[in-house]
Protein backbone atom coordinates (compact mmCIF):
# COMPACT_ATOMS: atom_id res chain seq x y z
CA UNK A 1 0.00 0.00 0.00
CA UNK A 2 2.89 2.34 0.88
CA UNK A 3 4.38 1.73 -2.73
CA UNK A 4 1.44 3.14 -4.03
CA UNK A 5 1.66 6.02 -2.15
CA UNK A 6 4.72 7.65 -3.26
CA UNK A 7 3.31 7.77 -6.84
CA UNK A 8 0.96 10.22 -5.54
CA UNK A 9 2.01 11.60 -2.91
CA UNK A 10 -1.46 13.06 -2.21
CA UNK A 11 -0.79 15.43 -5.46
CA UNK A 12 -3.36 15.69 -8.01
CA UNK A 13 -1.99 16.86 -11.45
CA UNK A 14 -3.81 18.12 -14.43
CA UNK A 15 -2.59 15.89 -17.39
CA UNK A 16 1.34 16.63 -18.66
CA UNK A 17 1.85 17.27 -22.63
CA UNK A 18 5.93 17.24 -23.21
CA UNK A 19 8.11 17.40 -25.68
CA UNK A 20 8.01 21.02 -26.11
CA UNK A 21 9.09 24.53 -24.22
CA UNK A 22 6.50 25.98 -21.96
CA UNK A 23 4.66 28.56 -23.66
CA UNK A 24 4.39 31.93 -21.13
CA UNK A 25 0.30 32.31 -21.46
CA UNK A 26 0.13 28.73 -19.99
CA UNK A 27 2.66 28.34 -17.10
CA UNK A 28 1.17 26.86 -14.51
CA UNK A 29 -1.42 24.48 -12.59
CA UNK A 30 -2.04 24.16 -9.04
CA UNK A 31 -2.54 20.99 -7.08
CA UNK A 32 -4.24 19.75 -4.13
CA UNK A 33 -1.32 20.16 -1.60
CA UNK A 34 -0.34 24.01 -3.20
CA UNK A 35 2.16 22.38 -5.43
CA UNK A 36 3.14 24.07 -8.31
CA UNK A 37 3.35 22.37 -11.61
CA UNK A 38 3.79 22.91 -15.64
CA UNK A 39 1.14 22.58 -18.25
CA UNK A 40 3.52 21.84 -21.45
CA UNK A 41 1.53 22.89 -24.72
CA UNK A 42 2.43 20.88 -28.29
CA UNK A 43 3.74 23.96 -29.96
CA UNK A 44 6.73 23.12 -32.82
CA UNK A 45 9.61 25.74 -31.25
CA UNK A 46 11.86 25.12 -34.41
CA UNK A 47 14.84 24.12 -32.66
CA UNK A 48 16.19 21.21 -30.18
CA UNK A 49 15.94 23.20 -26.56
CA UNK A 50 13.80 26.39 -27.78
CA UNK A 51 16.73 28.52 -28.41
CA UNK A 52 14.38 30.52 -30.49
CA UNK A 53 12.04 31.38 -27.43
CA UNK A 54 12.84 34.26 -25.38
CA UNK A 55 12.54 32.69 -22.34
CA UNK A 56 15.51 30.29 -22.69
CA UNK A 57 18.86 31.38 -21.26
CA UNK A 58 21.33 29.80 -22.43
CA UNK A 59 23.44 26.79 -21.14
CA UNK A 60 23.77 26.34 -17.02
CA UNK A 61 27.55 27.96 -17.96
CA UNK A 62 26.04 30.49 -19.43
CA UNK A 63 23.38 31.72 -16.47
CA UNK A 64 26.23 31.79 -14.29
CA UNK A 65 28.16 33.73 -16.19
CA UNK A 66 24.58 35.93 -16.97
CA UNK A 67 24.31 35.95 -12.91
CA UNK A 68 28.12 37.23 -12.35
CA UNK A 69 27.66 40.05 -15.33
CA UNK A 70 24.69 41.44 -13.77
CA UNK A 71 25.42 41.78 -10.41
CA UNK A 72 29.32 43.80 -11.66
CA UNK A 73 31.41 40.74 -10.57
CA UNK A 74 34.39 39.15 -12.66
CA UNK A 75 36.04 35.40 -12.49
CA UNK A 76 38.52 34.57 -10.58
CA UNK A 77 38.73 34.56 -6.49
CA UNK A 78 40.57 37.22 -4.02
CA UNK A 79 39.93 36.56 -0.15
CA UNK A 80 37.79 39.96 0.13
CA UNK A 81 35.05 40.29 -2.37
CA UNK A 82 34.63 43.45 -4.75
CA UNK A 83 33.67 46.26 -2.97
CA UNK A 84 29.72 46.95 -3.35
CA UNK A 85 29.31 49.65 -0.77
CA UNK A 86 28.56 52.13 -3.71
CA UNK A 87 25.47 50.17 -4.77
CA UNK A 88 23.54 50.39 -2.00
CA UNK A 89 22.49 54.08 -3.23
CA UNK A 90 20.69 52.31 -6.10
CA UNK A 91 18.42 50.35 -3.78
CA UNK A 92 14.88 51.08 -4.59
CA UNK A 93 11.86 51.86 -2.42
CA UNK A 94 9.49 49.46 -2.24
CA UNK A 95 6.96 52.52 -3.80
CA UNK A 96 9.08 52.31 -6.91
CA UNK A 97 8.89 48.89 -7.64
CA UNK A 98 6.18 48.28 -10.67
CA UNK A 99 4.54 44.80 -10.43
CA UNK A 100 5.21 42.13 -12.46
CA UNK A 101 3.51 38.47 -14.03
CA UNK A 102 4.60 35.17 -13.17
CA UNK A 103 5.10 34.67 -16.85
CA UNK A 104 7.49 37.66 -16.37
CA UNK A 105 10.11 35.76 -14.88
CA UNK A 106 9.25 32.61 -16.96
CA UNK A 107 12.76 31.60 -18.16
CA UNK A 108 15.01 28.26 -19.11
CA UNK A 109 18.41 26.79 -19.53
CA UNK A 110 19.90 23.64 -20.72
CA UNK A 111 22.82 20.79 -19.28
CA UNK A 112 24.17 20.01 -22.46
CA UNK A 113 25.01 16.61 -21.46
CA UNK A 114 24.58 15.01 -24.81
CA UNK A 115 27.34 17.02 -26.55
CA UNK A 116 29.53 17.94 -24.06
CA UNK A 117 31.48 14.64 -22.84
CA UNK A 118 33.46 16.26 -19.75
CA UNK A 119 30.23 17.46 -18.58
CA UNK A 120 29.43 14.18 -18.73
CA UNK A 121 32.28 12.73 -16.39
CA UNK A 122 31.00 15.48 -13.81
CA UNK A 123 27.53 14.32 -13.91
CA UNK A 124 27.20 10.93 -14.31
CA UNK A 125 26.80 7.81 -11.59
CA UNK A 126 28.54 4.73 -11.65
CA UNK A 127 25.19 3.06 -13.13
CA UNK A 128 25.10 5.46 -15.72
CA UNK A 129 22.47 7.61 -14.32
CA UNK A 130 22.59 10.89 -13.34
CA UNK A 131 24.31 12.15 -10.57
CA UNK A 132 21.46 14.17 -8.02
CA UNK A 133 23.60 15.87 -5.83
CA UNK A 134 24.91 17.55 -8.93
CA UNK A 135 21.18 18.56 -10.08
CA UNK A 136 20.31 19.66 -6.70
CA UNK A 137 23.25 22.35 -6.67
CA UNK A 138 21.94 23.47 -10.43
CA UNK A 139 18.67 23.99 -8.88
CA UNK A 140 19.78 26.10 -6.53
CA UNK A 141 21.80 28.35 -9.34
CA UNK A 142 18.83 28.33 -11.76
CA UNK A 143 16.79 29.43 -8.23
CA UNK A 144 19.06 32.46 -8.12
CA UNK A 145 18.92 33.00 -12.29
CA UNK A 146 14.73 33.36 -11.59
CA UNK A 147 15.07 36.16 -9.17
CA UNK A 148 17.12 37.84 -11.46
CA UNK A 149 14.49 37.69 -14.13
CA UNK A 150 11.85 38.89 -11.94
CA UNK A 151 13.66 42.05 -10.83
CA UNK A 152 12.48 44.83 -12.46
CA UNK A 153 14.66 48.35 -11.64
CA UNK A 154 13.05 51.15 -13.94
CA UNK A 155 15.36 53.85 -12.58
CA UNK A 156 18.78 51.79 -12.31
CA UNK A 157 20.79 53.44 -14.53
CA UNK A 158 22.53 52.04 -17.71
CA UNK A 159 25.92 49.93 -16.96
CA UNK A 160 25.04 49.66 -13.02
CA UNK A 161 25.51 46.37 -11.67
CA UNK A 162 22.04 45.03 -9.67
CA UNK A 163 22.19 46.28 -6.25
CA UNK A 164 20.89 43.02 -5.00
CA UNK A 165 21.99 39.94 -3.20
CA UNK A 166 20.27 36.52 -3.88
CA UNK A 167 20.29 34.23 -0.91
CA UNK A 168 18.29 30.62 -0.53
CA UNK A 169 16.24 30.42 2.54
CA UNK A 170 14.99 26.56 2.50
CA UNK A 171 14.13 24.30 -0.53
CA UNK A 172 10.60 22.93 -0.15
CA UNK A 173 8.91 18.99 -0.81
CA UNK A 174 11.11 17.65 -4.08
CA UNK A 175 9.33 14.82 -5.09
CA UNK A 176 11.33 12.67 -7.82
CA UNK A 177 9.04 10.71 -10.93
CA UNK A 178 10.04 7.16 -11.99
CA UNK A 179 11.96 8.04 -15.04
CA UNK A 180 15.58 6.77 -14.79
CA UNK A 181 17.88 9.23 -15.25
CA UNK A 182 20.77 9.16 -17.94
CA UNK A 183 24.00 10.73 -18.08
CA UNK A 184 24.66 11.54 -22.05
CA UNK A 185 20.74 13.16 -22.73
CA UNK A 186 20.40 16.77 -22.70
CA UNK A 187 18.56 18.01 -18.95
CA UNK A 188 16.23 21.19 -18.85
CA UNK A 189 15.45 23.10 -15.71
CA UNK A 190 12.93 25.39 -16.05
CA UNK A 191 11.40 27.81 -13.44
CA UNK A 192 9.65 31.20 -12.22
CA UNK A 193 8.59 32.92 -9.51
CA UNK A 194 5.05 32.02 -7.80
CA UNK A 195 4.82 34.35 -4.90
CA UNK A 196 6.72 37.16 -3.59
CA UNK A 197 6.48 38.66 0.13
CA UNK A 198 8.24 42.52 0.68
CA UNK A 199 11.68 40.97 0.22
CA UNK A 200 11.40 36.91 -0.04
CA UNK A 201 10.34 35.19 -3.37
CA UNK A 202 9.04 31.87 -4.22
CA UNK A 203 10.76 30.13 -6.76
CA UNK A 204 9.48 26.57 -9.07
CA UNK A 205 11.87 24.84 -10.57
CA UNK A 206 11.48 21.79 -12.43
CA UNK A 207 14.09 19.47 -14.50
CA UNK A 208 12.93 17.42 -17.59
CA UNK A 209 15.23 14.91 -19.50
CA UNK A 210 15.31 14.85 -23.16
CA UNK A 211 14.68 10.86 -24.65
CA UNK A 212 13.92 10.19 -28.07
CA UNK A 213 13.20 13.71 -28.72
CA UNK A 214 10.60 13.74 -25.81
CA UNK A 215 10.76 15.65 -22.60
CA UNK A 216 10.46 13.47 -19.57
CA UNK A 217 10.11 15.26 -15.44
CA UNK A 218 12.72 14.21 -13.31
CA UNK A 219 11.33 16.16 -10.45
CA UNK A 220 10.20 19.75 -9.15
CA UNK A 221 11.00 21.76 -6.29
CA UNK A 222 9.95 25.15 -4.20
CA UNK A 223 12.67 27.25 -3.05
CA UNK A 224 12.24 30.37 -1.11
CA UNK A 225 15.06 32.75 -1.91
CA UNK A 226 15.41 36.15 -0.13
CA UNK A 227 16.95 38.92 -1.39
CA UNK A 228 19.64 41.56 0.44
CA UNK A 229 21.05 44.40 -0.21
CA UNK A 230 23.97 44.73 -2.16
CA UNK A 231 26.56 44.12 0.31
CA UNK A 232 23.93 41.79 2.15
CA UNK A 233 23.65 43.46 5.39
CA UNK A 234 20.04 43.97 5.11
CA UNK A 235 16.78 42.94 3.15
CA UNK A 236 16.07 44.44 -0.21
CA UNK A 237 12.53 44.81 -2.09
CA UNK A 238 10.94 42.81 -4.37
CA UNK A 239 8.64 43.79 -7.52
CA UNK A 240 5.56 42.77 -5.87
CA UNK A 241 3.31 40.02 -8.11
CA UNK A 242 0.49 41.21 -10.05
CA UNK A 243 -1.14 37.94 -11.50
CA UNK A 244 -1.73 38.08 -15.40
CA UNK A 245 -4.13 35.23 -15.46
CA UNK A 246 -6.70 33.62 -13.27
CA UNK A 247 -4.43 30.75 -12.94
CA UNK A 248 -1.51 32.67 -11.77
CA UNK A 249 -3.87 34.36 -8.81
CA UNK A 250 -4.74 30.60 -7.84
CA UNK A 251 -1.52 30.24 -7.46
CA UNK A 252 -0.22 32.85 -5.55
CA UNK A 253 -3.12 32.80 -3.36
CA UNK A 254 -1.79 29.04 -2.69
CA UNK A 255 1.66 30.69 -1.83
CA UNK A 256 -0.07 32.63 0.97
CA UNK A 257 -1.00 29.37 2.23
CA UNK A 258 2.08 27.91 1.61
CA UNK A 259 3.69 30.21 3.33
CA UNK A 260 1.29 29.69 6.55
CA UNK A 261 1.71 26.03 6.50
CA UNK A 262 5.58 26.60 6.22
CA UNK A 263 5.07 29.02 9.24
CA UNK A 264 2.77 26.33 11.50
CA UNK A 265 5.15 23.80 10.70
CA UNK A 266 7.79 25.58 12.15
CA UNK A 267 6.04 26.76 15.01
CA UNK A 268 5.11 22.87 16.17
CA UNK A 269 8.27 21.32 15.34
CA UNK A 270 8.80 18.50 18.04
CA UNK A 271 12.35 20.67 18.84
CA UNK A 272 10.31 23.65 19.96
CA UNK A 273 6.62 22.07 21.69
CA UNK A 274 6.24 19.02 22.99
CA UNK A 275 4.84 15.78 21.09
CA UNK A 276 1.05 15.75 20.97
CA UNK A 277 -0.90 13.04 22.68
CA UNK A 278 -0.31 10.05 20.12
CA UNK A 279 3.50 10.67 20.09
CA UNK A 280 3.40 10.46 23.62
CA UNK A 281 1.83 7.04 23.44
CA UNK A 282 4.13 5.96 20.70
CA UNK A 283 7.12 7.08 23.06
CA UNK A 284 5.75 4.51 25.35
CA UNK A 285 5.55 1.89 23.48
CA UNK A 286 8.50 2.32 22.15
CA UNK A 287 10.17 2.29 25.77
CA UNK A 288 8.02 -1.00 26.49
CA UNK A 289 9.15 -3.08 23.11
CA UNK A 290 13.37 -1.92 24.70
CA UNK A 291 12.56 -2.81 28.20
CA UNK A 292 13.05 -6.09 29.61
CA UNK A 293 9.75 -7.02 30.93
CA UNK A 294 10.52 -9.85 33.06
CA UNK A 295 12.91 -8.17 34.97
CA UNK A 296 11.78 -4.83 34.45
CA UNK A 297 15.78 -3.70 34.49
CA UNK A 298 15.03 -0.10 33.46
CA UNK A 299 18.88 0.86 32.76
CA UNK A 300 19.31 -2.21 30.25
CA UNK A 301 17.90 -1.51 26.52
CA UNK A 302 17.46 -4.71 24.83
CA UNK A 303 16.58 -4.63 20.65
CA UNK A 304 13.49 -6.65 19.39
CA UNK A 305 14.32 -9.04 16.08
CA UNK A 306 14.82 -7.45 12.83
CA UNK A 307 15.70 -3.93 14.71
CA UNK A 308 18.67 -1.59 14.67
CA UNK A 309 19.84 1.13 17.12
CA UNK A 310 19.37 4.27 15.73
CA UNK A 311 22.73 5.37 17.18
CA UNK A 312 24.37 2.71 14.96
CA UNK A 313 22.90 4.05 12.13
CA UNK A 314 24.59 7.07 10.70
CA UNK A 315 27.35 8.11 8.31
CA UNK A 316 29.49 11.07 8.93
CA UNK A 317 32.22 13.01 7.13
CA UNK A 318 33.97 16.25 7.50
CA UNK A 319 34.99 18.01 4.16
CA UNK A 320 36.86 21.02 3.79
CA UNK A 321 35.18 24.03 1.64
CA UNK A 322 37.43 25.53 -1.04
CA UNK A 323 36.97 29.33 -3.25
CA UNK A 324 35.80 26.66 -6.00
CA UNK A 325 32.81 26.22 -3.94
CA UNK A 326 32.01 29.82 -2.98
CA UNK A 327 28.94 31.82 -4.42
CA UNK A 328 29.14 35.42 -6.09
CA UNK A 329 29.19 36.61 -2.64
CA UNK A 330 32.56 34.98 -0.76
CA UNK A 331 30.09 32.34 1.04
CA UNK A 332 29.53 28.47 0.17
CA UNK A 333 27.27 27.99 -2.31
CA UNK A 334 23.85 26.35 -1.44
CA UNK A 335 23.83 24.35 -4.07
CA UNK A 336 27.35 22.64 -2.60
CA UNK A 337 25.66 21.75 0.88
CA UNK A 338 22.99 19.96 -1.25
CA UNK A 339 24.96 18.00 -2.95
CA UNK A 340 27.41 16.82 -0.41
CA UNK A 341 24.00 16.22 1.89
CA UNK A 342 22.25 14.37 -0.85
CA UNK A 343 25.31 12.32 -1.26
CA UNK A 344 26.31 11.00 2.12
CA UNK A 345 22.44 10.70 2.70
CA UNK A 346 22.77 8.23 -0.60
CA UNK A 347 25.57 6.51 1.40
CA UNK A 348 24.29 6.32 4.45
CA UNK A 349 20.34 4.78 3.06
CA UNK A 350 22.76 2.02 1.17
CA UNK A 351 24.95 1.01 3.72
CA UNK A 352 21.64 0.58 6.12
CA UNK A 353 19.40 -1.44 3.35
CA UNK A 354 22.13 -3.47 2.30
CA UNK A 355 20.86 -5.03 -0.85
CA UNK A 356 17.75 -3.46 -0.93
CA UNK A 357 18.85 -0.56 -3.39
CA UNK A 358 17.23 2.22 -2.24
CA UNK A 359 16.03 5.32 -4.03
CA UNK A 360 15.27 8.82 -3.29
CA UNK A 361 11.61 10.09 -3.36
CA UNK A 362 11.36 12.76 -1.61
CA UNK A 363 13.62 15.90 -0.29
CA UNK A 364 11.66 18.06 1.84
CA UNK A 365 12.50 20.97 4.44
CA UNK A 366 16.32 21.95 3.49
CA UNK A 367 17.20 24.55 5.63
CA UNK A 368 19.34 26.96 5.65
CA UNK A 369 20.03 28.74 9.29
CA UNK A 370 24.00 30.29 8.60
CA UNK A 371 25.77 31.40 6.00
CA UNK A 372 29.12 29.48 5.68
CA UNK A 373 32.55 30.96 5.09
CA UNK A 374 34.56 29.52 2.18
CA UNK A 375 37.20 28.41 4.47
CA UNK A 376 34.96 26.36 6.58
CA UNK A 377 34.91 22.75 8.03
CA UNK A 378 31.96 21.26 7.18
CA UNK A 379 30.86 18.25 9.02
CA UNK A 380 27.93 15.98 7.94
CA UNK A 381 26.17 13.55 9.71
CA UNK A 382 23.74 11.34 7.87
CA UNK A 383 21.35 9.07 10.30
CA UNK A 384 18.78 7.08 9.76
CA UNK A 385 15.92 8.35 12.36
CA UNK A 386 12.62 6.68 11.13
CA UNK A 387 11.72 3.44 8.85
CA UNK A 388 8.22 1.81 7.78
CA UNK A 389 7.65 -1.24 5.46
CA UNK A 390 10.14 -0.54 2.78
CA UNK A 391 10.74 3.14 3.73
CA UNK A 392 13.08 4.73 5.72
CA UNK A 393 13.97 8.98 6.49
CA UNK A 394 17.19 9.93 7.18
CA UNK A 395 18.27 13.54 8.88
CA UNK A 396 21.09 15.13 7.50
CA UNK A 397 22.61 17.71 9.68
CA UNK A 398 25.97 19.92 8.78
CA UNK A 399 27.95 21.66 11.11
CA UNK A 400 30.05 24.52 10.73
CA UNK A 401 33.40 23.40 12.93
CA UNK A 402 35.75 26.39 14.16
CA UNK A 403 39.26 25.11 13.36
CA UNK A 404 40.57 26.70 16.48
CA UNK A 405 38.37 26.15 19.49
CA UNK A 406 36.60 23.01 17.80
CA UNK A 407 33.10 24.45 18.47
CA UNK A 408 29.89 23.67 16.21
CA UNK A 409 27.12 25.50 14.60
CA UNK A 410 24.36 23.78 12.70
CA UNK A 411 24.06 25.51 9.81
CA UNK A 412 21.73 23.45 7.55
CA UNK A 413 19.64 20.32 8.00
CA UNK A 414 18.05 17.76 4.95
CA UNK A 415 15.19 15.32 5.34
CA UNK A 416 15.12 12.43 3.08
CA UNK A 417 12.89 9.46 2.37
CA UNK A 418 14.14 6.73 0.63
CA UNK A 419 12.40 3.40 -0.90
CA UNK A 420 13.90 -0.10 -0.95
CA UNK A 421 12.81 -3.17 -2.86
CA UNK A 422 12.41 -4.66 0.03
CA UNK A 423 11.49 -4.15 3.54
CA UNK A 424 13.81 -2.69 5.53
CA UNK A 425 15.24 -3.44 9.49
CA UNK A 426 13.20 -0.97 11.94
CA UNK A 427 15.64 1.43 13.53
CA UNK A 428 15.16 2.81 17.34
CA UNK A 429 16.07 5.05 19.43
CA UNK A 430 17.98 4.65 22.84
CA UNK A 431 17.78 7.59 24.55
CA UNK A 432 15.37 10.45 24.84
CA UNK A 433 17.30 12.91 22.74
CA UNK A 434 16.94 10.49 20.13
CA UNK A 435 13.45 9.59 20.29
CA UNK A 436 12.81 13.11 19.66
CA UNK A 437 14.71 12.97 16.31
CA UNK A 438 12.17 9.76 15.77
CA UNK A 439 9.04 11.64 16.18
CA UNK A 440 10.46 14.70 13.50
CA UNK A 441 11.40 11.93 11.32
CA UNK A 442 8.08 10.30 11.37
CA UNK A 443 6.34 13.77 10.97
CA UNK A 444 8.72 14.65 7.68
CA UNK A 445 8.20 11.00 6.43
CA UNK A 446 4.09 11.26 6.53
CA UNK A 447 4.49 15.09 5.08
CA UNK A 448 6.81 13.88 1.95
CA UNK A 449 3.90 11.05 1.22
CA UNK A 450 0.79 13.38 1.70
CA UNK A 451 -0.37 11.23 5.07
CA UNK A 452 -0.47 14.32 7.39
Amino acid sequence: MLRNLVKTSGIIIRPIVYGSLPTKSNLILSTSNGAVMTTMTKRNVGLKHGQNDPAYAGTMAEVKDQIMERLGLEPGYTPIPKHREHLLKYEPKASDLEPRSMQDSFTSAILPLSTDKTLQDRYVAFLGHVRLGRLMEDMDMFAVWVCHKHIKLNNLPEGIPLPYTFVTILVDKITFTNFRTKATEDIRLSGHVSWVGKSSMEIVVWLEQMENGVWHKITKALFLMAARNATNTGPAPVNPIKPATDEEKKIFDGGILRKQRRQLLQASSIFKVEPNDYEQSLMYELFKRTTPQATMELNLRVLPPNCRWMSDSFVTNTIASFPENRNAHNKVFGGFLMRNASEISWVCANLYCKTAKPKTEHICDISFEKPVSVNSFIKMTAYVVYTEVNYLQIMTVADVIDSVTGDQLTSNVFYYTYSATEQVPEVLPRSYHETMWYLQGRRKFKYALGLE
